[in-house]
């Protein structure tokens, strides 16, 4: 983590933030003092982006929770959607034939894991593309309302923006260090919880790709981006900007690619940060 001179920052021109672990708090709840901050610097005229590991169709409670609708960054990167208007605006899939061969090596290489696919269609509620899909091995590593089981076959047989493998008792990092020496380009993974699960985007599909997209339709430059994250899927997005955070509560390897470590995310720390501009 560099040293940085924290009195003397400029004012950002864009402020992107990850949803859990970043901006809500452990209730899954954006603070009272959060959306205060955020209001601020939208009233300002900076633009706000949530980018997240979630789906389009989990941003509603934060959109109800921040009362604003802002861009967002889903899948890692996979997505550019527009909360206001519940419109996709650009995907990057994995295809078919990738996510059967990312199937079988994840399958030989981590035997009991099951496996699932995140879809979209042309918005976040679109009932005609069935947007979750597990097989019946996959086990939650949350709390989860998508509990669509199908045939595993049916988990691979249409694009999709993320592959995610979980194996219930392993640790991330570990399932991470198995595959990934493994991938050779085809995919690109990460994980935002330690409990067994990692994703897998289509090459080069990062939060800092989806974000960079966000900044040139913005008309935006990197440099004056502040970031917050806590977790490696976070890692990339928070080197990409001019100044990225981390929460107290982050993984190592956030803390490590970030230029400050803010206060938890249950202590508001992304709105401390911010008020250093929009108190």
């Amino acid at each position: 983590m560099e040293q940085v001179t924290l009195f003397h920052l400029p004012k950002p021109k864009m402020v992107a933030t990850d949803v859990d672990g970043t901006l809500i708090d452990h209730r899954e709840q954006v603070s009272a003092r959060t959306r205060a901050a955020v209001a601020a610097l939208i009233a300002d005229g900076v633009p706000f982006v949530l980018a997240t590991g979630r789906p389009p169709r989990w941003i509603d409670p934060v959109v109800d929770g921040l009362g604003y609708a802002p861009l967002c960054v889903c899948g890692n990167g996979a997505v550019i959607y527009d909360s206001a208007q519940d419109r996709i605006l650009s995907t990057r899939v994995l295809d078919v034939d990738t996510l059967e061969w990312l199937a079988e090596l994840a399958e030989r290489l981590l035997p009991g894991c099951g496996l699932a696919a995140e879809r979209v269609g042309v918005s976040a509620h679109d009932a005609a593309t069935p947007q979750f899909v597990s097989s019946p091995e996959y086990e939650h590593a949350w709390l989860n309302p998508d509990d669509t089981r199908v045939a595993r076959s049916e988990v691979i047989a249409a694009p999709a923006i993320k592959m995610l493998i979980r194996l219930a008792g392993a640790t991330s990092a570990f399932m991470r260090e198995v595959l990934e020496p493994h991938l050779v380009g085809r995919a690109d993974l990460t994980y935002s919880t330690d409990d067994g699960l990692v994703e897998l985007s289509a090459p080069g599909v990062t939060k800092a790709t989806g974000l960079a997209t966000v900044a040139q339709r913005l008309g935006v430059q990197h440099a004056t981006l502040i970031a917050f994250g806590d977790m490696p899927n976070d890692v990339p997005m928070l080197r990409l900007a001019g100044h990225g955070v981390a929460m107290a509560n982050a993984h190592q390897e956030a803390k490590e690619a970030a230029n400050e470590v803010a206060a938890t995310n249950n202590e508001d720390g992304v709105a401390r940060v911010l008020e250093r501009w929009w108190a």
